[in-house]
């Protein structure tokens, strides 16, 4: 790559909201920088920016707006009477495993009858199977809660139904048109929800189940007020589940999201310390984002490689020891997962660049007998932002195929697998992520229709890669006071995403390659001095040596070695403008 190759991607500059800023900067003390980011942000009224800058509790919405909640809360309450036993059966991806850590210990506390089941990916896949459930009846079980999952087990539902066994559903996947026949169906994405905020993680679903179960219990007289539980103690847990899942952080996320991070930073939970402790994160200030990229990912680990009942009793432990034996289990199962990846993905960059030198227009979909299925989602997530189009990775096994498939731009990837069903055998998800069970020999029928169905709903130049610019600055703009109130916007993520500045007419004083190809640069502008950093880029190193550039870029704390500077980390760069 050269410069001439520069830039990367389309640049986007938010439209200004001029009449949202000028309000901000009269009422506020903040940067104009910063009033014009929060703007811009589509957060219009004095209320709902306060509420967005200081995301509160208090401002959940009534859990009891959710179908089924009351319904839910009764049987729940019920089987604590009758002292039934209880299974929490949970999915094996971080937001399940979270749900179920959540929801158990909640229940253990008051209830000695209950236990939990995560499925193993390999033998059981995923929701509710046959076999547990003859398994939990001849256990004794009388209710099963399924969390973040249950939407797509009509039969499985039934069977319990007929053994004896109730079940509430506690879910966050796109509903058919038939719901299942459980006792209740929590899950604000059914149509005759009336709950607001439809975005909701399984985690934070399950979280509004506890308000609503507390809240009875306690109307009921089930505590004395010294032992009351604090449900804010659990929203370390939500908040890794929330951000693992990838649900935009707005409205309910937002205040999970943002509480439980600063939990996490006080070390409160043994579990999330030992984490911390083999991540080499101690002492360190976790955000939304290294949580996605180091803690949360060896919490799923343990279901893509082992079993997720692991990084659930990580979660539960109480003891620092018992702890950090478990983490270290867990960072092995995630050593091992990155090395299946990174031969998966490099296996797929030299399929997807011959397709290119062919001319042909290959759709991302593929399959192969050879990968473990608790890695290809991943690896489609990879492939999707690498080359942004949807990406649907098959592990086949005895004829038939496990999909794992992640989204790209603004297509529907849930709406579009749907539209294939007569090639699945099954198929669950929402718009970002989803799975499918396919026969072999549908594979080629599927991908073609579903290429077809990409091509039609979204032009091929809303699938560039689109970088977001937020406002424009110049170098002597940026400062800790800048860094600090941009802060105020945190947690970044999905559909909040880290705030992106654009500078002109910026010269390169210097350039070095530092770590894994990663380019380090001095920049100027006016005077203003900054140190600069591209990730993977190394290859531009002489191109962009004494260069004068237009940059977009995220200004950062730089922690290595405790430096504790501003650093640019550069989104994309063209030659400057003459």
């Amino acid at each position: 790559m050269s410069v001439h190759n520069l830039p990367l991607t389309r640049w986007c500059l938010r439209e200004e909201n001029i009449e949202t800023r000028n309000l901000l900067a009269a009422g506020m003390n903040i940067r104009a920088i910063v009033s014009r980011i929060i703007a811009n942000r589509a957060i219009g009224t004095p209320e709902e920016i306060r509420q967005y800058l200081n995301p509160s509790l208090n401002n959940l919405h009534n859990p009891f707006l959710m179908r089924d909640m009351k319904e839910a809360v009764e049987r729940m309450t019920a089987a604590f009477r009758r002292k039934e036993k209880i299974v929490v059966y949970g999915d094996y991806d971080a937001d399940g495993i979270t749900s179920v850590a959540v929801l158990y210990r909640f229940i253990r506390k008051i209830h000695d009858n209950v236990t939990f089941y995560i499925p193993d990916r390999m033998a059981e896949g995923y929701g509710l199977n046959p076999a547990a459930v003859a398994r939990f009846h001849s256990e004794g079980v009388t209710l099963i809660a399924t969390v973040d999952c249950g939407m797509a087990n009509h039969e499985e539902i039934d069977l319990a139904k007929k053994l004896g066994i109730d079940v509430v559903i506690l879910d966050h996947h796109e509903p058919s048109e038939t719901l299942p026949r459980a006792e209740a169906i929590v899950n604000p994405k059914r149509h005759d929800c009336p709950f607001p905020f439809k975005q909701l993680a399984a985690v934070g679903i399950v979280f509004n189940f506890l308000i609503a179960l507390r809240g009875i219990l306690r109307n009921e007289g089930f505590w004395t007020e010294s032992n009351y539980p604090n449900l804010r103690d659990y929203l370390d847990l939500v908040a890794l589940g929330t951000i693992g899942d990838v649900v935009p952080l707005v409205d309910e996320n937002r205040i999970f999201a943002k509480i439980g991070m600063e939990l996490i930073n006080q070390d409160k939970r043994a579990g999330i310390r030992a984490l911390k402790r083999v991540c080499t994160m101690e002492g360190k200030t976790v955000e939304a984002s290294r949580a996605s990229f180091t803690l949360i990912p060896r919490i799923n680990a343990a279901g893509r490689i082992a079993s997720a009942s692991h990084a659930v009793e990580l979660l539960l432990a109480e003891s620092d020891d018992d702890a950090l034996i478990l983490a270290q289990m867990l960072e092995g199962f995630n050593k091992k997962r990155q090395s299946m990846e990174r031969t998966i993905f490099a296996q797929l960059l030299e399929t997807v660049s011959k397709a290119a030198n062919s001319g042909e227009n290959e759709p991302m979909v593929f399959s192969s007998s050879d990968w473990h299925p608790g890695v290809i989602g991943i690896v489609a997530s990879r492939l999707a932002d690498r080359f942004g189009r949807p990406a649907i990775l098959i592990s086949i096994k005895d004829g038939v195929g496990k999909g794992s498939g992640r989204s790209a731009a603004d297509f529907n990837l849930f709406e579009g697998i749907k539209r294939c069903e007569s090639h699945l055998l099954a198929y669950g998800g929402h718009r970002f992520a989803a799975g499918i069970l396919i026969e072999e020999e549908n594979i080629v029928p599927f991908t073609e229709q579903l290429s077809k169905i990409i091509t039609d709903s979204c032009p091929e130049e809303e699938f560039a890669a689109c970088t977001t610019i937020d406002a424009s600055c110049v170098l002597s703009d940026v400062d800790m006071e800048l860094f600090e109130q941009m802060q105020m916007l945190a947690p970044f993520g999905s559909g909040n995403q880290e705030p992106v500045l654009h500078a002109r007419n910026v010269g390169v004083l210097s350039t070095t390659i530092v770590g894994n190809n990663h380019l380090k640069m001095r920049v100027s502008q006016d005077g203003a001095v900054k140190e600069a950093i591209w990730f993977n880029q190394g290859q531009l190193l002489a191109d962009l040596n004494h260069a004068s550039l237009d940059i977009v870029f995220m200004p950062k704390i730089n922690d290595w070695n405790h430096s504790g500077n501003i650093q640019l980390v550069i989104k994309d760069a063209k030659t400057a403008a003459s």
